[in-house]
């Protein structure tokens, strides 16, 4: 028996929406990057990108255990000598709950390609309403 290997017109993609309210932002993410890289599909393969959308609705509700939200630390560096930059998650969750969500999700998906193609087709809203009823996403339960 020969391996299967899905081809481009093979894959169909779903959209999925994801309630991350009052749930661990760590479990949120790692949802959301497992339906993004395809891995819930029994035709997963890791070469091949036949991963679906996600839309994660209510960032603002998310939730970081323990002292998280006063220790962790996000960082960036501007690209000038000296100038890193560090914002407290607590800031960053109060002023761009997003981005917070979508820099938790990146960290899981790999660093290659089809990492940064499936980054993509990831949605994310501080609220509980998006503009994505046309494609009409289905619940995905946690």
């Amino acid at each position: 028996m020969s391996t299967y290997m899905p081809k481009a017109g093979d894959i169909t993609r779903k959209w999925y929406v994801i309630d991350a309210a009052g749930k661990p932002l760590g479990k949120v993410a790692a949802q959301a990057a497992v339906l993004l890289r395809g891995k819930h599909k029994p035709i997963f393969t890791p070469n091949a990108d036949c991963g679906d959308h996600v839309i994660i609705i209510n960032a603002e509700n998310v939730v970081l255990t323990g002292n998280k939200l006063d220790q962790k630390m996000y960082y960036r560096h501007t690209g000038y000598i000296g100038n890193l930059k560090e914002v407290k998650y607590s800031t960053l969750m109060r002023t761009k709950p997003e981005l917070a969500v979508e820099l938790a999700v990146k960290g899981m998906v790999p660093d290659t390609v089809i990492g940064r193609k499936a980054l993509t087709r990831l949605r994310v809203y501080k609220g509980a309403e998006h503009k994505h009823d046309a494609q009409k996403p289905e619940e995905w339960a946690l």
